[in-house]
């Protein structure tokens, strides 16, 4: 990535001028990183999408989005595959630049779990996640398996055959974890 950029100000002018070509870019640990992707991992987050929206849909509680929104955590910009924010943090989504606070729910989907890099870039974006008060799932497509980690709680790691819930930050919302990685 562009190795130029080494302040998240440099990172935020850099998004704001120029167009990036359907890339998804993050500010991680001092660097710029291209969040992977392909179509399995968009319809994996489609499927969260569908089922926190769903669950949302009439309760004015708060936005969804999707991986092409950056919030501003412990200083840097991230760009989770799904992530929930509530109107009480956030009011208003604009349309400019990250969002200045973290996300209630982040969710992140792992394209390669063996990759070194991106497991160091998703420890550090996790650590950061719950230093801020954060949930977060870790969506592992290989092992289908979602690691749940919340602040002050030992990680729990939910397979096909059990269920995700929204903890404190979305009462009442489950999903089974097999529906996230049916076809």
């Amino acid at each position: 990535m562009n190795e130029d950029i080494t302040t998240v100000e440099a990172f935020d002018a850099m998004i704001r001028d120029s167009s990036q070509g359907g890339q998804v870019l993050e500010f991680i640990g001092g660097e710029v990183v291209e969040a992977p992707g392909n179509a399995y991992l968009s319809a994996l987050a489609t499927h969260i999408q569908v089922a926190l929206g769903t669950f949302l849909k009439g309760k004015n509680w708060g936005h969804l989005t999707g991986e092409s929104r950056l919030y501003q955590v412990a200083g840097e910009r991230y760009a989770p595959d799904v992530a929930c924010i509530s109107k009480s943090s956030q009011p208003e989504l604009n349309g400019e630049g990250a969002i200045p606070v973290p996300p209630e729910l982040a969710v992140e989907i792992v394209a390669d779990e063996m990759n070194a890099q991106e497991q160091r870039h998703l420890r550090i974006k996790t650590s950061n996640y719950l230093s801020a008060g954060s949930l977060v799932w870790v969506v592992c497509p290989v092992s289908q398996v979602v690691e749940v980690h919340q602040p002050r709680q030992p990680v729990q790691i939910i397979d096909k055959s059990g269920t995700v819930d929204g903890g404190n930050v979305l009462p009442g919302f489950t999903l089974d974890v097999r529906t996230i990685f049916s076809e």
